[in-house]
């Protein structure tokens, strides 16, 4: 059977895409591009960002359309949106013949085999208990033994990675940590996917070995709160001995005193700084190892001193602030303040003055006046950030913030801010890439890149990004950029459709190519004559730069 799988959301839907994918290939699925050749149709849905949402809705209402017409596929919804809705979508859209929760994901190919049984389009009639797989609040487990019960530890350690053609062929994510324990007032993750639980660190250290034999060169670390990972040797324990996952400690586990608890007794205790320099140490073919996402009040200096002395363990940390006023942070649960989160990037440039900082920033958040808008504008000219991700206000169903507050900033107020503040962060990002003109940068080559619309004269004029896919262009830092392995020019928001044109200073008949730094800094240059475009793709480069825009690196292969 042919199957179709798309991803809506962050890296850890993208993790869990190519886990599904691998599971299914090892039991005789085939995988096409192209919805209209599939028999199974796959949805992996995000409950973040309404946008995310919506196309989800839209795509399951085209497949809707097919099924009535009376084609026989089976449409099936993974990740965060199926843990919501859970049975109810199945009644509101009956078009849906399986439901798959993040915490769940092993479960998927009994599911499509029970409504493959009915040939499909009969699946209404299976009890619901044999169309979902879901975890809800039962996943929040509170006993460290019973995390060990985790059967989605099997989906991570019996991956299959497959290479599908381009520089993504070399990269690779690694989950270290499953759930969230902070209950940000306008997040459903700690919701849909459980509490915090930790892999065993062996775990993970032989899944980037069986990475880097496959041809991987970079590997990112991923959880929800990554610098939260903590690991309690001898603690928890499979039928078989072995070691197995356990629920996360406790905020107070993040201090001297906490960590000294925990070693109580003697206890070994693998921390991140510890994870981070035990895959540098014994997997030295991963050329360059990421982590996203960082959570700013737990960050400890043992990280940084980490990343300050393996060099390979890229200096770029994506640490959302979401604020810069202090009673919406408090509104939003986040845990810090602004002066913290200065503190915690003052920490990081006095350590790694080279380090690359990207975030989050939520406009519009219920109550925000202009003064607390201000707030944010100011720690965005503030800090260097390289990027940020900024993203309108939207109620979620299932969040605490839709019940405890309304959303009483007007749509046109949170439309201006938002383009206010992507207009600022487009100055500071400018001035962040200005500095590293006349530089030379290592880059790891994804191959060519995707020519913008005619949007100005200049570099500085165009701005560079991740793309949704094959002649879509998204609008800057959306939210499809985390989570994207394509990337490419594209326009500003709002530009018209038109003719495509290759960046200012491209030689004729050249080929560009485009990569990311070990900063992540999004790089372009020419192929010179007489080099194998195919060769360099996947490759790490030296590019001298020569210019600059608000999200690019320009120059020239050394």
């Amino acid at each position: 059977m042919k199957v179709y799988l798309e991803t809506f959301g962050c890296q850890m839907n993208e993790l869990d895409s190519e886990l599904v994918r691998g599971h299914l290939l090892s039991l005789g699925y085939r995988f096409t591009s192209s919805p209209d050749e599939a028999s199974v149709v796959l949805f992996n849905t995000c409950s973040v960002r309404e946008q995310a949402e919506s196309k989800a809705y839209s795509r399951i209402g085209i497949v809707g359309k097919r099924k009535a017409a009376g084609e026989q596929i089976i449409l099936g919804v993974l990740g965060c949106m199926a843990e919501r809705d859970g049975a109810d979508m199945l009644r509101r859209y009956p078009q849906v013949d399986l439901l798959c929760g993040p915490g769940e994901l092993d479960k998927l190919p009994m599911l499509i085999d029970n409504v493959r049984r009915t040939e499909g389009i009969r699946a209404r009639s299976l009890p619901s208990t044999d169309r979902v797989a879901l975890a809800g609040n039962k996943s929040r487990r509170s006993a460290t033994l019973a995390a060990a019960e985790d059967s989605l530890e099997a989906l991570d350690l019996g991956r299959a990675f497959e290479p599908r053609g381009g520089g993504s062929d070399r990269s690779a994510y690694v989950r270290i940590t499953r759930g969230c324990n902070k209950f940000c007032t306008y997040c459903v993750v700690p919701y849909t996917r459980g509490a915090e639980v930790h892999r065993p660190p062996d775990h993970i250290v032989d899944e980037c070995k069986r990475l880097a034999d496959a041809g991987v060169i970079e590997v990112t670390l991923v959880g929800q709160t990554v610098n939260h990972y903590v690991y309690v040797h001898g603690s928890a324990t499979a039928v078989d001995g072995s070691e197995a996952p356990q629920v996360g400690p406790g905020p107070a586990a993040f201090t001297a005193a906490g960590l000294a608890r925990l070693r109580t007794g003697g206890s070994k205790v693998t921390t991140f700084a510890g994870l981070l320099h035990r895959i540098h140490e014994q997997v030295p073919s991963i050329q360059r190892l990421r982590f996203v996402t960082s959570y700013p009040r737990d960050f400890g200096d043992e990280v940084l001193d980490v990343l300050g002395a393996c060099p390979r363990i890229c200096r770029y940390l994506h640490a959302p602030a979401q604020s810069g006023s202090n009673r919406i942070l408090k509104l939003m649960n986040r845990g810090y303040t602004v002066e913290e989160y200065r503190e915690f990037i003052d920490r990081v440039l006095a350590k790694l003055p080279d380090a690359s900082i990207a975030g989050d920033i939520i406009v519009g958040f219920p109550t925000e006046t202009d003064e607390d808008f201000e707030a944010t504008v100011a720690l965005v000219r503030a800090v260097p950030f390289k990027n940020n991700f900024i993203f309108k206000y939207s109620p979620r169903p299932g969040t605490t913030a839709i019940e405890r507050f309304a959303d009483d900033v007007p749509t046109e107020v949170k439309k201006l801010r938002n383009n206010q503040l992507l207009a600022i962060q487009s100055e500071v990002s400018a001035d962040v890439h200005k500095r590293w003109v006349g530089q030379a940068v290592q880059v790891l080559v994804e191959g060519p890149s995707r020519a913008s619309q005619d949007v100005g004269e200049s570099a500085s004029d165009l701005t560079w990004g991740a793309t949704d896919g094959p002649g879509v262009v998204s609008a800057p830092n959306s939210p499809v950029e985390a989570g994207a392995r394509t990337v490419g020019l594209r326009v500003l928001a709002g530009q018209p459709a038109g003719p495509t044109r290759r960046a200012p200073g491209t030689a004729p008949g050249a080929t560009q190519l485009v990569g990311r730094t070990s900063g992540d800094l999004i790089t372009v240059f020419d192929c010179p004559a007489g080099r194998s475009i195919t060769d360099l793709i996947g490759t790490i480069v030296t590019v001298h730069v020569t210019g600059h825009g608000s999200l690019i690196l320009q120059g020239s292969l050394v």
